[in-house]
């Protein structure tokens, strides 16, 4: 296992975090209802890829 041997300075950690970011979620219209849904789920109206999903 690696063991780290000498500090970091802070300059450095700032450095290799300048990646680590928020991203906002693209959201998509539902056809149907036009409530804002994120892409690949199902929306709150029932309606997933143009059909309506029956849940048990």
């Amino acid at each position: 296992m690696a063991v780290q041997q000498r500090r970091n300075s802070k300059t450095r950690k700032a450095k290799r975090r300048t990646h680590y970011k928020l991203v906002k979620p693209e959201l998509t219209k539902c056809p149907s209802c036009g409530e804002y849904k994120l892409a690949h789920k199902m929306c709150s109206c029932g309606e997933y890829n143009g059909r309506k999903v029956v849940e048990k």
